[in-house]
Order: C-alpha cells, then structure tokens, then sequence
C-alpha cells in the first residue's frame, strides 16, 4: 500500500469522531510495520487521548521503528494531555507522515520540527487538502479570532423557492438530502434559525438519524423581540443540547425571566439598521467556545449573513420541483446587487447527488 492509502485509513478513522471533539480538531492515525497495519487510533473527545496515543498504544511494542501516519500534525505542548511527540519519541517510531501541519500560527511546524531534530524522518504534506477540509472549522477559528466557521444551508425548488405562499415547505427535498443535513447537524457546534423560521416551523433543531449514535448541536434562535412561543419545540422538546436566544434591547424582563426557568439562556445583542448586530454575534458566540455554526435560515437571516460576509460554506439542496410562480418565499429576502459582477462567487465547488436531488457545495472567496 501506499502512503496516500494508509493516510486515506487515518482519515476514515478521524471522520468516526466528527461532531465529537470539538473545541478540539478530530485526528486520526495508523501505524504500519513492515506492510501491515499494526496499530489504529482516533481522538474520541476533548480530553481523552490524541490519535497518536490511542495508535501507538494499540501497536505496543510493534511500534518499535514503524511508520506513523497522523491526519495533524503531532502537538509538542502541554494541554490537557501531554505532548504526543513525546509519546512517539518513547515509542521508537522511525518516520512520521504528516497529513497537514497544525493551523494554530502559535504552534504550526513546532511538532514537526521538534522530531526532526530527534531524528525522525518525516513527511508532511500527504492527502493535505483532504486532512485540511477535515478540520476546516478549528483552522479559521484559529487563525480568525476565535469566530465561527459559518455554513449556510437551504432547500430550494429549482425556481429558488424554499416554501410557498403559504409557507409550506415540507417537505421540498427528499429523504436522504434530509438524512445527510441531520448528519450535518450533528458535525457542527451550533444550529441557527431566525424568528420567522421559529414561528412558521416550530423545530426542534435536532439530529436525528436512525440507528446512529448523534449528538444536537446548540440551538439558537435569532429573536430581536422575544417573540417565541412558551410550547415551542425549542422549549419543550428534550435534548441535552442548549438553547440560546439571542435578542435586542429592551425587551420583556417577564419574558426573559419566564424562559430562563424553563432552561432557556437570553443574551442581548446591539441592533444594527433595526437587525440584530451579526458581527457581534459571531465574537459572542467564539467566545462561548462554538467553532462552527449552521444557518437553516429563513430568507432574511440568510440574506443578511450573506450581506454582513459571515458565511464561509455555502450547502444548497435543490430538488426537481417547481411551484411555477413568483408568491413563493424566496431563498433570500432583502436587496440583492445591481450588477451580476458584484454577485457571491463560490470556489472549490461540488456537486453530489441524494438520488433525484443535488447537493451543491462551495466556498464564499
């Protein structure tokens, strides 16, 4: 095998903890020995032993002068763990090949060119794009302020409609598109909808697939005026995941204490042009430790996400439905530009297939 294809095992294995790790990147590693795989390892959670460590302690003693293959680059600091350069040191590991170096600027090449100098030969730069996409959302927050990865997600009908005039939107794509947002969901740190989509959903903002093991993410609601309802599913519905609501000034201290009974946390947010500040929500919610955030909408939240240059990914369902007229509810609401050439350009774009419906997949420049 080669080094493309034990890394591509180390990837599979990180991917298991997707959804799991964060504040920490999800990582994963192999150890192979005279052509055979003799250790596998991934980080589980925050906390609990780094790939390497489960890898070599699963090798043992056939770690002794065998090939490392890590997804990240090794740290070389005390944290909550020791430093796993350390780890491979002890261990006897002859070289090292490196998926992609650490994001954090602090730390970036510090693990790999401590080993170096220990006299490990290593390799770094293996299935880089794929180990860098893996831990997109650690790399910005990292290098960006401590501000959210941000994706915007919709499900449109192929004349851009996500619901009709009467607001109903289900269900627009299909089964397995629904089943791969859930696993979305499950991925990211937090969930965001704005009051209207609140009002005329009434969701749980769940994950919810069958026979996997999901966590929810945080659940916000985007509320300038306290408007939700007391038996919304938000409240209501069980779910170990939190529920914030963030609001404007001046509203209903009744309200506010009413829903903080009920588990609800309320923070207020400076209003800008009469919306509430999404700028200043996203250095809240890095400061709360969330690295990624999902916005299922409605149209003017992700109008306004697009016009305020929040959103990093862009996930667009399309499904092979068409209402046919102009009173539908739009993707968008609000002002869009003048001019085609001042239009959102998206880069490394994909497209995937959930049978009839197609998932397009790209990145804001």
């Amino acid at each position: 095998m080669t080094d493309h294809e034990y890394m591509q095992q180390a990837l599979s294995l990180a991917q298991r903890a997707k959804g799991f790790t964060s504040p920490n990147p999800c990582v994963g590693a192999v150890v192979v020995k005279n052509g055979r795989v003799v250790g596998k390892g991934f980080h589980r959670a925050a906390g609990l032993p780094h790939a390497e460590v489960e890898a070599l302690d699963d090798a043992g003693p056939k770690a002794m002068d065998a090939t490392l293959y890590v997804t990240l680059e090794p740290c070389n600091h005390f944290g909550k763990t020791p430093p796993c350069t350390h780890k491979i040191i002890n261990a006897g590991i002859k070289k090292l090949v490196v998926g992609c170096p650490d994001p954090n600027p602090s730390v970036c090449g510090g693990g790999i060119r401590y080993l170096k100098d220990k006299g490990i030969n290593v390799v770094s730069g293996v299935l880089e794009k794929e180990s860098k996409c893996l831990i997109e959302e650690f790399s910005w927050y990292t290098r960006h302020d401590q501000k959210p990865f941000v994706i915007l997600k919709c499900a449109a009908t192929l004349d851009g409609r996500i619901a009709t005039s009467t607001g109903d939107s289900k269900w627009i794509t299909n089964e397995k598109s629904r089943n791969h947002v859930h696993k979305i969901r499950h991925e990211v740190d937090a969930i965001l909808v704005g009051s209207g989509t609140l009002h005329a959903d009434n969701p749980s903002l769940t994950s919810r697939i069958k026979g996997v093991q999901t966590k929810d993410p945080v659940r916000i609601v985007l509320d300038t005026h306290l408007s939700i309802r007391e038996d919304a599913n938000l409240i209501t519905r069980e779910s170990f995941a939190e529920t914030i609501i963030f609001t404007g000034p001046e509203v209903s201290g009744e309200k506010k204490n009413m829903l903080t009974e009920k588990g609800v946390q309320i923070i207020e947010i400076p209003l800008k042009d009469g919306r509430l500040d999404l700028n200043e929500l996203m250095i809240k919610l890095g400061r709360m430790s969330i690295l990624s955030l999902l916005i299922e909408g409605g149209s003017r939240v992700a109008g306004s996400a697009l016009k305020e240059g929040i959103v990093n990914k862009v996930l667009f369902f399309l499904a092979p439905k068409i209402l046919g007229g102009s009173d539908g509810i739009p993707i968008f609401k609000g002002k869009g530009p003048l001019l085609i050439k001042d239009a959102f350009k998206l880069k490394d774009v994909m497209v995937t297939q959930f049978d009839d419906d197609i998932l397009v997949r790209g990145y804001l420049k």
